[in-house]
């Protein structure tokens, strides 16, 4: 259905969005990753294994974009354009449904984003530092720093990326509201 058909406040579908373009990437991916891993030589081998996590990864995101649109009542294909929409802090739309759909979503992200939050950060702490701890207790300075330095560095990211979709969230969800 092309733009004008669906309406003034429709969401806008971008080409990266559809599962083709999602599985030929993760494809392309996964063969990249398994020759740099394997060697050259190994390209059937790669070449199987990258299609079929390809198939997985492209299940995944389909299940997880039909989940939430049986959350938000809103359109499967409709639900990667909301989410962009709220995470760049776009204005809601002015659609009753639409608004409706957008704040089912909201609250949908923000139960999953803040569900496992009080056992995740900490056993991710507890692999990752516990990680680096018993590289230093197998007296390997170099491997412990490194993995301490990643530990840090990753959950600093993790930490901060969450912090940052929640506020994005909340803000978008006192914005429909108004």
């Amino acid at each position: 259905m092309n733009r004008r058909e669906r309406g003034h406040d429709a969401y806008e579908r971008h080409w990266r969005d559809r599962l083709s373009v999602i599985g030929v990437v993760a494809l392309g991916v996964g063969v990249v990753i398994r020759l740099i891993a394997n060697g050259l030589g190994s390209w059937p081998y790669a070449v199987v294994g990258g299609a079929l996590m390809s198939v997985w990864v492209v299940f995944l995101v389909r299940r997880r974009r039909r989940q939430d649109a049986r959350d938000t009542g809103a359109e499967p294909e409709d639900v990667p354009a909301m989410e962009r929409r709220i995470l760049r802090g776009g204005a809601p739309p002015e659609d009753p449904d639409r608004r409706r759909e957008m704040a089912a979503l909201v609250d949908s992200r923000q139960r999953r984003l803040r569900r496992g939050r009080k056992w995740a950060f900490p056993l991710l702490g507890l692999i990752f530092f516990g990680t680096s701890v018993l590289w230093f207790a197998a007296g390997s300075l170099t491997a412990g720093s490194l993995t301490l330095a990643l530990a840090v560095a990753f959950m600093g990211w993790l930490t901060w990326f969450n912090v940052r979709f929640d506020r994005r969230l909340t803000q978008m969800r006192h914005r429909l509201r108004t």
